[in-house]
């Protein structure tokens, strides 16, 4: 759909045409965003691959079964949510900063799908599971300093 809204009348303060204007132009990051989010096998690509493509520090390797049903046993929201904050020899976020946990979750769900696990992409209900279980990790970790 589109609409036609004359330059003038968006000049108006209070408006209809002004309030869709500032409404449109809210929303539409929020849908560019929703609309551009990286797969799974992107953000793999991108951050994780450097070394679950080679084990590097013991990384389980992208697609290896046997490395990978352990992990995939303790629960998508477990796995994600340890490796999220850092496990072993995995810095946190997988070492970039600025990746957000539904982007790691579905990279986490793309190497355990790719290894045999039936994890699917993290909804909204997934990502709150994650979340908690990320607190009771951290609790944890603090616990034992």
């Amino acid at each position: 759909m589109t609409v036609s809204i004359h330059p003038l009348t968006l000049a108006r303060p209070g408006s209809r045409a002004s309030l869709l204007a500032l409404m449109a132009g809210l929303l539409a990051p929020a849908a560019f965003a929703a609309e551009t989010a990286a797969s799974g096998e992107q953000v793999y690509k991108q951050v994780c691959m450097a070394c679950h493509a080679t084990g590097v520090a013991n990384a389980p390797k992208f697609g290896d079964r046997t490395a990978w049903t352990p992990l995939i046993k303790e629960g998508q929201e477990v796995l994600t949510a340890h490796a999220w904050v850092g496990v072993r020899a995995m810095p946190p976020k997988g070492g970039q900063a600025d990746l957000p946990l539904d982007a790691f979750a579905r990279a986490t769900a793309y190497m355990a799908r790719t290894a045999g696990g039936n994890w699917t992409d993290p909804d909204a209900a997934m990502l709150g599971r994650i979340r908690a279980e990320e607190a009771k990790r951290i609790a944890q970790m603090k616990a034992t300093k």
